[in-house]
């Protein structure tokens, strides 16, 4: 097999990403394809290194957040070395994306309380270099899909 997946590996894979435990007839059945053409494509996709391994998903413990928040992050892009570092001092943001776009960094928050995000937002203001956010509170989650 070339190293990268076709249509048919891309599908398989896709697949996957749903439920890692479909069984291989119903990947076939799902392809169209043959039950061997699948234990064939999933060797090849694993000793490749496309697949790294299956995994269960298990429900997370309700986190002590009970707020989360996504905050989009308008910077002077000389000075992002230093924001970021700053910003990954705070304990209430989670991660730090790049973003492309009229905004260069989203910032996932959880936080307590309302007013706890809105004090973390005002820190991240107080930034030097940070010159507009625009944040968005999640409400619920419809999907989380392990990657």
């Amino acid at each position: 097999m070339s190293t990268a997946p076709d249509a048919l590996d891309q599908q398989l894979i896709a697949l996957l990403k749903v439920n890692a435990r479909l069984p291989v007839v119903r990947l076939a059945q799902a392809l169209g394809c043959a039950r061997s053409t699948v234990q064939l494509r999933l060797k090849a996709l694993e000793d490749s290194g496309a697949i790294t391994g299956y995994t269960v998903s298990v429900a997370r413990a309700k986190p002590s957040a009970q707020i989360r928040a996504i905050v989009l992050i308008a910077i002077d892009p000389r000075q992002e070395p230093e924001i970021i570092k700053a910003l990954t001092r705070r304990h209430e943001i989670d991660k730090i994306y790049t973003v492309s776009g009229r905004y260069d960094l989203c910032a996932m928050l959880s936080t307590e309380s309302t007013q706890d995000l809105d004090a973390a937002i005002d820190r991240m203001r107080a930034v030097k270099g940070v010159n507009e956010t625009v944040s968005t509170i999640l409400l619920s989650t419809k999907l989380d899909r392990p990657l």
